[in-house]
């Protein structure tokens, strides 16, 4: 072999070296995009294409969000029929003070005879300013003839020479509880506006004992809420001792119940009715219930897909389920039909798609999307067929929205303890609140 040929072997060996190098990189590239494209569909969701939420979308600025809702042809600010809430003067205000005219502004002359013809009132709703009423009980000993000594018998509540009255302990705990100030800001609270001096340790130990007088009550509302024909359930991170647990609620518009523990799949028992919730797939495991799920979680979805996946059929059914809700007397009939041929367009959409990383068996987002509303079809248009479903699951999430920011203020519970005493609490007001109840004369009445 000559110097050509071995130039020439060498060559086609480099060559060969060279083109299987670059079927590996042309390999590891296609892969790398399908990467990037995940890591970017990840990065674009937030609060308004997911159920992520809003806290999670961080502090940079974003476009002004596009709301899921479709605009309303009624003009904006309140309602004809609408109700207000204008400050009205009243019949009869606690003070009057009387501004007299005497003489004349123009001449001078004495008006003091003068016939009155009518009075202009203006009124000022004010706070009194706050004062703490101390009452003292005494008690007789009397010593009769026979030698025995009588001492009269104070109020069944009237137990230590010194102690804190019911609205003080109504007024601590609502705030604690259902205004979420923590017992350091408490006690400053209470030292500010009253000059009461008050300990963190009263505080705890106030909300504590409170807690085991409405636990029974409390017990009852989740026994009424399980035979409730419709309710509402969700979860949520909590942080307690340091760990993340998980926070249970089951509600419905007039109860609502919470319910702490150390693993998400803690599902309650002889639960029975219709179930509205977000497509956790363990409450899938509930027996003898009917499951309803959340739309505005579709909508989310469904933003999610038009936006950044650019699937056609996505923006149909999100219009598709605006609609529907507006509907009083809904054809449901028609509807289902109509749901059934958006599908199948996304369904077709998908078999025109090439297979992502050659393997027939990875789906798209969207594909997955569609085929789990193609198997709960009924539970996700429940609304359509029962007028007592609503079509989100609004109401548990509104339940439990408050108890993030107590988590944010406070960064969780130290105990667990002490977290099913704030839950309990937190479960009767918000029960009394939906139920039109003044939430201090609720505190005050559960004392008795």
């Amino acid at each position: 072999m000559d110097e050509r040929d071995r130039i020439i072997e060498k060559q086609s060996a480099i060559i060969a070296e060279q083109s299987a190098t670059i079927a590996e990189q042309s390999v590891t590239i296609a892969k790398l995009q399908i990467r990037i494209q995940e890591l970017e569909r990840r990065l674009n969701l937030d609060s308004t294409n997911s159920s992520k939420p809003p806290s999670s979308d961080g502090l940079r600025k974003k476009p002004s969000p596009q709301s899921l809702r479709q605009k309303s042809e009624k003009p904006s600010g309140g309602q004809e029929g609408h109700k207000g809430c204008t400050l009205e003067q009243v019949a009869e205000p606690t003070k009057v003070i009387s501004h007299r005219v005497e003489t004349c502004q123009n001449c001078g002359k004495s008006l003091v005879n003068q016939d009155l013809e009518r009075v202009i009132k203006r009124q000022i709703f004010d706070i009194p300013e706050p004062k703490i009423e101390v009452t003292e009980h005494q008690a007789e000993v009397k010593q009769c003839t026979c030698g025995y000594c009588n001492t009269a018998l104070f109020p069944s509540d009237v137990r230590a020479p010194v102690q804190y009255g019911p609205r003080v302990k109504a007024f601590a705990i609502y705030l604690s509880t259902q205004q979420l100030i923590p017992e350091d800001r408490l006690k400053e609270t209470f030292a500010d506006l009253f000059s009461l001096p008050i300990s963190t340790a009263t505080l705890t130990s106030i909300n504590e004992k409170f807690s085991t007088i409405v636990e029974p009550y409390q017990e009852q509302v989740l026994e009424e809420l399980k035979k409730a024909p419709v309710k509402h359930l969700d979860e949520t991170g909590l942080r307690i001792a340091g760990k993340t647990h998980w926070l249970h609620v089951i509600s419905d518009a007039n109860q609502t119940h919470y319910r702490p523990s150390l693993k998400r799949k803690n599902l309650l028992n002889n639960v029975v009715g219709t179930v509205v919730h977000d497509h956790w797939k363990p409450y899938f495991q509930l027996p003898e219930v009917t499951h309803a799920l959340c739309n505005a979680h579709h909508l989310r979805e469904l933003k999610a897909v038009e936006e950044q996946e650019k699937e056609p059929w996505a923006g149909m059914m999100a219009q598709f389920l605006r609609l529907a809700v507006r509907f009083k007397n809904p054809p449901v009939e028609r509807l289902s039909k109509l749901y059934d041929n958006i599908l199948a367009r996304g369904f077709k959409f998908h078999e025109s798609q090439p297979p992502l990383d050659g393997r027939k068996n990875k789906r798209r987002v969207g594909h997955n999307l569609l085929r789990r509303l193609r198997k709960f079809k009924p539970a996700v248009l429940r609304f359509l067929t029962d007028s007592t479903i609503p079509f989100s699951n609004n109401q548990a999430e509104q339940d439990l929205r408050m108890m993030k920011v107590k988590q944010k203020i406070s960064q969780g519970f130290r105990t667990m303890h002490g977290a099913e005493i704030f839950c309990t609490i937190r479960g009767f007001i918000s029960t009394a609140r939906k139920q039109k109840f003044n939430i201090l004369e609720a505190i005050q009445s559960a004392y008795g």
